[in-house]
């Protein structure tokens, strides 16, 4: 029940393609952008077939296919597919191999289902993991691919096929086509190659731009069609003719057309075999050719992989049952569909129903077209798939980036196009590798009053990849080490880590005295969408109601910074604001001397603390009513006054103050302790450096009696518990932070009557 139901929920996805456009959204662009796909498809379904060794008249059966059948069920709004140049080679040699194209036929039946059945089990996941590298070199190989192999036709050389094979060693018989080009020009192709050239290239700079219903290319192919009539009539030495020109066989009849798969054979292994082979080479081209058209795409939209797997699991399966070849979505076309301009799946449709009905009726028509127009074309977009800005774009990202792009590019040149990406892929994985090996983990030493502590901050995700790297810095660390590994924003750890780290804690660790401890490793982990981070104890703000509970908080904060068992706080822009959502948990104020970073010495998240400054902890005015705001308007539930050892401020003061320097401006900081009685028996006893921490300790307090004394609102809610008030001492020989008990509001105003 579970497989049904799965199933009909996949048929009910097929039925919605909500993030593309309605097929007749701009009909005015996708009818010329047919008509252009058209005329571009039309030799390359003959040459593909003809590579294939299949009679010519398959390679436009499945154009017909990929056009109608296909691009019906199709999710796509710009790829268009038709006879597979990939897989030309394959069904060469596999024609041979079973004996007869008939039989031929039932193999690509069964790689058809074999198809189908791959898209239904939702495994186009796999075009997702394909690296944008790989993907623009596909695209780059291509388009030098297409001009060299459409170069012969621009200029009108005789060649043994009109392919543009870009399954094809394309550099075997360079040689030769560099002889032949050389040998035999056509004026006639060369004028038209040029004139096209200028128009396509010059298009958007003149006023021809304003023809919105007529895209250049398609001027272009009736302008060479004039042209040539033209050259004719007038000059007969420029006229193209023969070889030069489109040609589709004549049919007489659909008996003529079709060919029927031979299913006598299909307990034979070796067609199963053959089909599983198809199935695989052909899922594997479509979904590359679909990511990098989807690169292509002005808009960005984003294909459903399974369902293009189900449209061409459909497209090969009727091919097989009335002669066509294997079919793929196909770069060239889709890229000439895009450059156009189509907005929708309209075009490819367009496409396929031109092929039709050229078959059927207007072969002579289209018959008339150079294919000089056509290679000019081609020539044009393989430019824009290999332009030099995109070779410069990838330099500049880096040797990982551009060495798969190059080896990709490269590698589909000299072979073939799956056995190149493979190749680049190749590559990417080394460089994948090697970006595992060397960053598992951020490493940073950061100074304390235990001395200085290393902290390894682990990465989300820790694999098996990552081992070496991790246990190579763990077993280089000198006797008698500070460390801390911290796992608490992994979201996996390979159980070979955790083994690894808890071994080295309990064994090398302790032999050489290496005080190590590990923060927010579990025990085990699960790769699980909804997976539970380990996090703090005390994390959420809604579990510090009360002024004691953030008080202890602190607390706790500061011994774990102290004991060198910091948590790592990495955040985004989007994190910081998710903070600042909660209100903070208390207003501190200190001394503009105290530059350490009150977070870290505390150990609390972002947007916890507001921090104030108040020289010399003596708080004024417009201090206390700022602590007002905190609490009244932010929601601060604690006022924290943090003084710090060896105050420079006060360390100065009181040296101007012995050495009668009455006049100095640092003197109010330390006048209203120096008259009490305390105070001035201590400076008797204690050195300046001891007398500065007893004059800030004294200023703290005094800092209380203020914000209860001169704000009628922090006293109010003070004395109902609601907000708290304490001092705190910071040892900066320790790191330790000396809190004291919560202001007991009812003993202060006692002393004060």
């Amino acid at each position: 029940m579970k497989k049904t139901s799965t199933i009909k929920q996949f048929f009910s996805e097929l039925t919605h393609s909500d993030h593309h456009r309605p097929l007749f959204y701009k009909p005015g662009k996708d009818i010329p952008s047919g008509i252009v796909v058209f005329l571009v498809a039309l030799p390359l379904c003959l040459g593909i077939a003809l590579a294939s060794g299949a009679p010519l008249i398959t390679g436009l059966i499945s154009g017909i296919i990929g056009g109608l059948v296909i691009g019906a069920i199709s999710g796509s709004g710009t790829s268009v597919s038709g006879p597979a140049a990939s897989l030309s080679a394959v069904v060469l040699v596999m024609i041979q191999q079973l004996g007869s194209f008939d039989v031929f036929l039932t193999a690509l039946v069964i790689a058809g289902v074999f198809q189908f059945l791959i898209g239904i089990l939702k495994a186009g996941v796999i075009a997702e993991y394909m690296p944008t590298s790989i993907i623009k070199g596909l695209l780059s190989a291509i388009g030098i691919i297409l001009i060299i192999s459409q170069l012969p036709y621009a200029l009108g050389v005789e060649m043994k096929t009109r392919l543009s094979d870009y399954s094809q060693n394309m550099v075997d018989d360079a040689p030769e086509r560099i002889t032949t080009i050389l040998e035999s020009f056509a004026p006639g192709a060369i004028i038209l190659s040029l004139i096209s050239l200028g128009f396509l290239i010059f298009w958007d700079k003149t006023f021809l731009k304003k023809f919105k219903l007529l895209p250049p290319s398609l001027f272009v192919v009736i302008l060479c069609v004039i042209l040539n009539q033209l050259f004719k009539w007038i000059i007969p030495s420029l006229y193209l003719e023969g070889q030069h020109l489109v040609h589709i066989p004549k049919t007489e009849g659909l008996s003529s057309i079709l060919t029927f798969p031979d299913f006598s054979v299909i307990s034979d292994p070796n067609i199963w075999v053959s089909g599983f082979t198809i199935a695989i080479i052909a899922s594997i081209a479509t979904l590359i050719n679909l990511e990098a058209t989807d690169n292509l795409d002005p808009h960005k939209r984003r294909s459903p992989p399974n369902r293009e797997l189900v449209a061409q699991g459909v497209g090969n399966t009727i091919a097989g049952l009335i002669g066509g070849i294997p079919i793929t979505s196909v770069i060239v076309r889709s890229s000439v569909n895009i450059a156009s301009g189509s907005e929708t799946k309209l075009s490819t449709l367009v496409h396929g129903a031109l092929l039709l009905v050229s078959v059927l009726f207007f072969s002579g028509v289209i018959n008339l077209i150079p294919l000089a127009s056509l290679a000019a074309i081609l020539l044009v977009v393989g430019y824009k798939l290999a332009s030099i800005a995109l070779f410069k774009q990838m330099y500049r990202k880096g040797w990982s980036q551009f060495i798969p792009y190059i080896v990709t590019t490269v590698a589909i040149i000299f072979t073939d196009v799956l056995l190149g990406v493979l190749i680049g892929s190749a590559f990417s994985i080394f460089f994948l590798l090697r970006s595992n090996y060397f960053n598992p983990f951020n490493i940073k030493f950061t100074p304390s009053p235990q001395g200085e502590i290393a902290h390894l901050e682990l990465s989300n995700e820790v694999s098996f990849l990552n081992k070496a790297a991790i246990k190579r810095f763990l077993y280089k660390l000198p006797e008698k080490s500070k460390m801390v590994i911290d796992a608490s924003f992994s979201t996996y750890v390979e159980p070979d880590i955790i083994e690894m780290l808890r071994d080295f804690q309990n064994t090398y660790a302790k032999e050489n005295n290496i005080n190590l401890k590990i923060i927010g490793l579990k025990s085990s982990y699960e790769h699980d969408k909804n997976l539970n981070l380990e996090k703090r104890e005390i994390e959420a703000d809604k579990k510090l109601n009360t002024p004691q509970d953030i008080l202890d908080y602190f607390k706790d904060g500061n011994t774990r910074y102290v004991n060198g068992e910091l948590v790592s706080k990495r955040f985004r822009n989007k994190d910081l604001m998710d903070f600042f959502e909660s209100p903070p948990l208390s207003a501190v104020i200190n001394c503009i001397d105290m530059r350490e970073p009150l977070n870290i010495l505390l150990d609390t998240e972002i947007g916890d603390l507001i921090p104030m400054r108040a020289a010399g902890n003596l708080v004024g005015e417009s201090i206390i009513h700022s602590a007002e705001v905190a609490c009244r308007y932010q929601g601060c539930k604690l006022i924290l006054i943090m003084g710090n050892s060896n105050n420079a401020f006060i360390k100065e003061a009181l040296e101007h103050h012995h050495n009668g320097k009455e006049n100095s401006y640092l003197n109010r900081l330390i006048e209203p302790a120096l008259s009490d009685v305390k105070i001035k028996q201590m400076a008797q006893e204690l050195s300046t450096k001891e007398l500065a921490d007893q004059i800030i300790k004294w200023n703290l307090n005094e800092s209380c009696n203020r914000l209860l004394n001169e704000n009628e609102y922090i006293k109010s809610q003070v004395l109902q518990g609601k907000i708290g008030i304490c001092t705190a001492f910071f040892d900066r020989d320790t790191g330790e932070i000396t809190f004291s008990p919560l202001m007991n509001t009812s003993k202060v105003l006692k002393e004060q009557i």
